[in-house]
């Protein structure tokens, strides 16, 4: 068959960039298909320690030094009558020179620097455009089809591999019927911006602060550069929609009253106008890959946020993606088969962080409670939360049902033929 490309990635976020950036620099030939024009808007601004390593393997990290983004040292919880726990510092536990210290971005400016890598490496990207429908030759995806919405022209692209890095749309789960809820983590969001809410003094400005109300639910404050905050609720919607309040300002401004730190923060502030909505956070993908498709980022896997792990995820399945799908071109391999590892990885990583979310959400656990019984969960616990979710928390989680019981493994990411 002819190939116009070595792969085609459908979406240029952060998973798409990565393996945009890795398949490019090997010396394929990459075509990013982006719905967008960037510089455009996306939630999810705190990044975790262990970006880190996707972030340097694709040359980013000089970048990101030399950004304005405001540096995170610590993440702090906070509880409804505004008493603070002590900030967790990752310089206690990682190298001062890589983890330690990572970024709160803003989504918008950070995109368009990891689309603008990709193409430095190579990659050819086409904004403005969208991906209708995939080609298929019997069970095999050959390509797509797009409109490039500036000229209103639609055509087919043929490629070896197909990526869907489409973000939550997922676009090919959604279209092949492979998305599947998660069991218990439908919660609702609500969020927006304000100018000039007060924020720690030095080396804690920059600190991700987790802010508890009623019900289990939570408000995240993460700094900005520009004086800029980004501030939202997240619970379940029968408690944020409790007396049949609905509007998402209304509901925000209710539950700020539900923290007394969140509302001593916010005091100083000026809320920007504009209030965000969205429902039903969590959501996998049956299969990883079929024949000539792979499923990267948010499309295969996307987690509660309370742990800030969306970016983390979307790298680290950008990052071996990438280097999965140039191995295969080498050897001739593309089948799903061969991307089983790949799914594994993934899926294990995601597993890690949903038995720390499942457990949070529970009234009975505390992260204090565990520590306490057994020290050595201290340093488990950090590890997980900063990102390194791809090893064996075996003696963690045996600990952690000592108080609450976690969830079984879900059944999805498996690849799909041969």
């Amino acid at each position: 068959m002819n190939h116009d490309y070595d792969a085609i990635l459908i979406g240029g976020g952060p998973s798409g960039a990565t393996a945009a950036a890795i398949l490019a620099e090997y010396g394929h030939r990459v075509l990013v298909l982006e719905r967008d024009k960037f510089p455009r808007y996306r939630v999810g601004e705190s990044l975790i320690p262990f970006t880190f390593g996707p972030l340097e393997r694709i040359g980013m990290i000089p970048k990101m030094r030399a950004s304005h983004f405001v540096k995170k040292y610590s993440v702090c919880f906070v509880q409804p009558d505004g008493k603070r726990s002590q900030p967790f510092y990752f310089f206690n536990r990682y190298d001062r020179e890589t983890v330690a210290q990572t970024w709160q971005v803003l989504r918008s400016e950070f995109d368009e620097m990891m689309l603008d890598n990709a193409r430095e490496k190579g990659a050819e990207v086409r904004e403005e455009t969208t991906v209708n429908r995939l080609l298929m030759d019997g069970d095999r995806v050959i390509g797509v089809e797009a409109t490039d919405r500036s000229t209103g022209r639609t055509y087919e692209v043929r490629a070896r591999i197909t990526l869907d890095c489409s973000g939550k749309e997922a676009f090919a789960p959604n279209k092949l019927g492979w998305r599947i809820p998660d069991p218990q983590l439908n919660k609702i969001a609500v969020w927006t911006y304000y100018r000039g809410s007060k924020r720690e003094p030095g080396i804690d400005e920059g600190q991700t602060t987790v802010a508890m109300i009623p019900e289990k639910g939570w408000f995240w404050h993460i700094p900005q550069h520009g004086d800029m905050v980004s501030v939202g609720v997240v619970a379940e919607g029968k408690y944020l929609t409790r007396g049949g309040v609905k509007e998402p300002r209304e509901i925000f401004h209710r539950e700020v009253e539900e923290n007394l730190w969140i509302k001593d923060h916010l005091g100083t502030g000026e809320c920007t106008g504009e209030y965000f909505i969205t429902s039903e956070y969590t959501r996998y993908s049956r299969h990883c890959a079929s024949p000539g498709l792979l499923l990267l980022g948010d499309a295969f896997a996307f987690l509660d946020p309370v742990f800030s792990s969306g970016v983390l995820l979307a790298l680290k399945c950008g990052h071996l993606a990438g280097e999965s799908v140039h191995e295969g071109i080498v050897s001739g391999d593309l089948s799903p088969t061969h991307f089983a590892p790949y799914g594994a990885a993934i899926r294990e990583s995601v597993e890690n962080m949903r038995k720390l979310v499942y457990a949070f959400y529970n009234p009975k656990f505390s992260f204090r409670d565990v520590v306490q019984r057994h020290p050595g969960a201290a340093d488990q616990i950090t590890d997980c939360l900063s990102g390194d979710v791809g090893k064996d928390y075996s003696q963690l989680w045996d600990w952690i049902r000592e108080f609450v019981p976690l969830p079984d493994l879900l059944s999805y990411g498996e690849p799909l033929g041969s």
